[in-house]
Formats: structure tokens, C-alpha cells, sequence
């Protein structure tokens, strides 16, 4: 072990427990965990930090993967969108005409047309899509852009709601109406694959209501995740947007037939959204969890040592192991930071999230052995250090897979059922993102503005009308009395 009088003293980085102040525990998670920090020069904004950024690097580099998997191709669009562009779409520049930001000066003089900085760009990429699509041989034409945007948000939240984010944004044209919804629901699938199978997050996959659709669609898919307070977060959306933005911008193209029609287009998008709804689904009061497959280190080796003599044996040995691992593809790190005793590193990378750290000193060396510490259960283990490869990749899925298991069981345990406005409202009193205490509710509601209007009452909405039935089937909806096909999920959320 380090000299402790040598040793730099590390802040105690206290966390908020969850039970006390989930919304101030989330803030101290991200904080601690090294993620972001405001950026209090630009209101609303953030800086996402180098752990932050390596974990949506893998993001990004998991769905990329898919999306090319797929025949999509990525692509570049202008920031600046004329706000002309924006008005050819009415539905949609009224939902967005609160949120946007807009250039008027520029050179020091003011622009004869403002520019408005991308909330999305359907507009800009409808306009170019119109100049590329002349004959049903360019269709269907598959677009991926990985981009920021700015959304004058009121209430800020680091990752979940911040004034500028980044994102991906895919963007569609086919020749058939049956094509595009094809493709709206491989892209929520290819989402719904990523957030459960290497977030460990499950999701519900379920169609928004009309009230509740993006605007500018004709059908709005979404897949909604339960964090740790029970409130719902929206992790990932997918639209069908019929033709409106093909009449719109006057996308055509001629069908085989020699007839002039206009194309049927998608959008889709997740974005640093996601960062938020890791840290919200697994993390605990010691700070952040990672899930192994997201994880930009998946382990650390710690030399522990008592003199000096010991370090170059321990550390040797912790290098050598740490190569085996590399050779095993395993993201590993050897933390011989000097001046830090053992105690100060395990408290750094438990905060950061870090799934296992490998402790070895003099003993281990002298008995060829290791010991395991796991980030998201307590004890620790000794392991043989022949075979460490394979010790430490099981140990990795066994924590991945147990970490979905985790969070899908506190989903199911708390989706319960209602018949009545009065039984929502009962469940979902006093639930807020501090208190947390949130529920899933299935309830038979029709999908009509009505219904909404009447659970917004309440700070409630309807999350999304699973695509796949899991309860009772038709009844009567709970504001209307009539007839519903099956019930929809209804939460607070972020």
C-alpha cells in the first residue's frame, strides 16, 4: 500500500440516496460519476465529459453498426433551416414553434430570411430529398445523420432534457405506404435490441396516441423504459410520416407505370437521452452503474502493495494479466496511478460505474490467484489467475444479463392494472421525480384528445398502446365508457 501521508486527498463525493431525493441522487450520480457538468455560461446546455462521451461513443457505434446492417447510409444536413421550410409543414411547426432558436443577424447584418437552428430536419432533408427522387429506382432511399439539435427547453436535466443534445436522426423515402411502416417498426426493433441487449433495459414497444405523436406524423412509435422511481422515460421514437412532407416539398417520383406519385417517409431518433435512462435504471447510492457492453473499461486492476520494493512485482503482475485480457477483447485498465492509496482508487472507478476490479497484491502474486470485486453486487471473490479470461468474460455476462433480469423484474412488479380515472389518480398521488413511488398502469382508454386532456389533469399520460397485448384484451374505455380494443400504459414521466 501507498504511503498515506503521500496520498492526495479525494473529495468524499457523499451521493444522495435514491429514497431521500431521486431527482438529486440522479444529478449527484452524473456528477460524481464523471458524465457532464452544466454548462452555466449557456443556459440549459451541458458538457458532456470524457467518461460520458466514451459511453455514447459505444452507443453510437452499436447502433451505427445496425443501421449500415440494415442498407442505411449515413449523411450530413445544414444546422441552419430556413424558417420558410419549417412553415410548409403547418402540424409541424406548430409543435416545435415554442422550442426553436433563430438566427436573424449574421456578417453584422440582418438576414432577409431567418435561420432556424434544427429542432429535427425533416423540412431541410424533405427539400433535398425532392432533388435527389425522380423514379422509383432511387427508392427506397436509407439515410442515417448523427447530429446536435436545439430545443429552447424551459426545465433542464442533465441528459434527459437539455437545450442542445445530440442525437441520431434517420431519415426514409419509399415507393409504398406498407414500405414505410415496415421500416418505421425495423427501426424501433433495432432500438428496442439495443436499449434491452446492451443497455440491459427493458422497454415496452407501443404506438403514441394522437395527441401524443410527433408532429408532423401520420403514426408515432415509441419505446418506453421504467426508471428506478417508477416514472416512464421516452428512450426512442420512430414515425411514420405518410406523405406530408412529400406534399409538402413536392417529393415525387415516377412509379413503373409512368405516373407521377409521392413518396411515403420515416424519421427516427434516440439521443444522449439514453446516457440518462442508464444512470436511472441500474446505478445505486454508491454511484454509477455500467452494464458490462457499455462500459468504456470493463476492468480495472488495483495493485495493492505495503513497500516500495513490492510495487514493480504487483505491478508487473497486474500488467501481464491486464494483457491477457486485452488479447481476450476485454476493455481493461491498470490504475498504478501513484499517490492514490487503494481505497481512493476503488472509490474512483466504483463511482464511474466500472462492472469489476480485480485487486492484487504480494499474496495474489505469490498464490497465482486474483480477487474479484463486481460493481453491482457486494462482496468479493478469489480466483485463480490461470484462466483469467474466461473467469472474468463469464463474470461479465453473468452481470450483464443479471442487470436486465433486475430491472425487468421491477417492471413487472410494479405494472399494475385500473378500471377508473379515481384508481389512477389514487395510484399515481404524490409521485414525482424526488419522490419516485411511480407505477405502470394499464387501463382501457381509447386513443382520443379527450382522454388525454383528462389524464393530463392529473400530470399523467398515456406512455404509449403496446404493440403487443400482454393483458386483457377489449373493454370499455375509463373517460368514455366506450368500446376499447385493449389497454394502454399510463405513467408520470420525464
Amino acid at each position: 500500500m501507498s504511503n498515506p501521508t503521500q496520498a492526495k486527498k479525494v473529495p468524499s463525493g457523499r451521493i444522495t440516496p435514491r429514497a431521500q431525493d431521486f431527482a438529486r441522487w440522479y444529478q449527484d450520480v452524473v456528477l460524481q460519476g464523471d458524465l457532464a457538468e452544466p454548462a452555466e455560461v449557456v443556459k440549459g446546455c451541458m458538457v458532456i465529459k470524457p467518461h460520458g462521451y466514451a459511453i455514447w461513443e459505444t452507443l453510437h457505434a452499436e447502433l451505427d453498426r445496425r443501421f449500415k446492417e440494415t442498407g442505411h447510409k449515413n449523411a450530413y444536413f445544414p444546422l441552419l433551416i430556413p424558417e420558410s421550410f419549417l412553415k410548409r409543414e403547418a402540424e409541424h411547426v406548430e409543435g416545435f414553434s415554442p422550442e426553436l432558436a433563430v438566427v436573424t443577424i449574421a456578417g453584422g447584418e440582418n438576414l432577409e430570411e431567418r435561420y432556424v437552428i434544427r429542432p429535427t430536419s425533416e423540412t431541410i432533408i424533405g427539400y433535398f430529398f425532392a432533388r435527389w427522387i425522380k423514379s422509383w429506382r432511387d427508392l427506397p432511399l436509407l439515410l442515417n445523420q448523427w447530429a446536435n439539435v436545439v430545443r429552447w427547453e424551459l426545465r433542464t436535466r442533465m441528459f434527459l432534457r437539455t437545450t442542445e443534445f445530440l442525437w441520431q436522426e434517420g431519415h426514409t423515402a419509399h415507393a409504398t405506404e406498407l414500405e414505410a411502416h415496415d421500416e418505421a417498426l425495423r427501426m424501433l426493433d433495432t432500438y428496442a435490441d439495443v436499449a434491452e441487449n446492451v443497455m440491459a433495459m427493458p422497454v415496452i414497444r407501443g404506438v403514441k396516441t394522437q395527441a401524443e405523436k410527433f408532429a408532423g406524423a401520420v403514426k408515432s412509435y415509441c419505446m418506453e423504459a421504467m426508471m428506478q422511481n417508477g416514472l416512464a422515460l421516452q428512450a426512442g421514437t420512430s414515425h411514420e410520416l405518410g406523405q406530408n412532407f412529400a406534399r409538402a416539398f413536392d417529393i415525387r417520383f415516377q412509379n413503373q407505370s409512368g405516373s407521377l406519385e409521392h413518396v411515403w417517409q420515416t424519421s427516427w431518433g434516440v439521443s444522449t437521452r439514453l446516457i440518462g435512462a442508464l444512470v436511472m435504471s441500474h446505478s445505486d447510492d454508491r454511484g454509477l452503474v455500467l452494464p458490462p457492453k457499455l462500459a468504456p473499461i470493463q476492468v480495472v486492476f488495483i495493485p495493492i502493495y505495503r513497500k516500495d520494493p513490492e510495487r514493480a512485482l504487483v505491478v508487473e503482475r497486474a500488467r501481464c494479466l491486464a494483457e491477457e485480457l486485452k488479447q481476450a477483447r476485454i476493455l481493461v485498465e491498470v490504475d498504478d496511478r501513484e499517490g492514490y492509496t487503494p481505497g481512493n482508487k476503488f472509490f474512483h472507478w466504483e463511482q464511474r460505474g466500472i462492472p469489476v476490479m480485480v485487486e492484487i497484491g504480494p499474496r495474489e502474486v505469490e498464490s497465482d490467484s486474483v480477487v474479484l470485486r463486481r460493481r453491482d453486487v457486494e462482496g468479493k471473490q478469489t480466483r485463480p489467475a490461470a484462466g483469467l479470461s474466461q473467469t472474468i468474460r463469464e463474470t461479465l455476462d453473468t452481470m450483464q444479463a443479471e442487470l436486465l433480469q433486475t430491472a425487468r423484474r421491477r417492471m413487472d412488479e410494479n405494472t399494475v392494472l385500473a378500471d377508473s380515472i379515481e384508481r389512477i389518480e389514487h395510484i399515481l398521488a404524490g409521485v414525482t421525480a424526488e419522490k419516485g413511488g411511480g407505477k405502470f398502469i394499464a387501463a382501457h382508454m381509447k386513443d382520443d384528445p379527450r382522454c388525454d386532456a383528462k389524464l393530463k389533469e392529473i400530470k399523467a399520460s398515456v406512455r404509449c398502446i403496446p404493440l403487443v397485448d400482454a393483458y386483457d384484451g377489449p373493454g370499455k374505455c375509463i373517460v368514455t365508457g366506450e368500446p376499447t380494443p385493449q389497454r394502454v400504459i399510463i405513467a408520470k414521466a420525464y
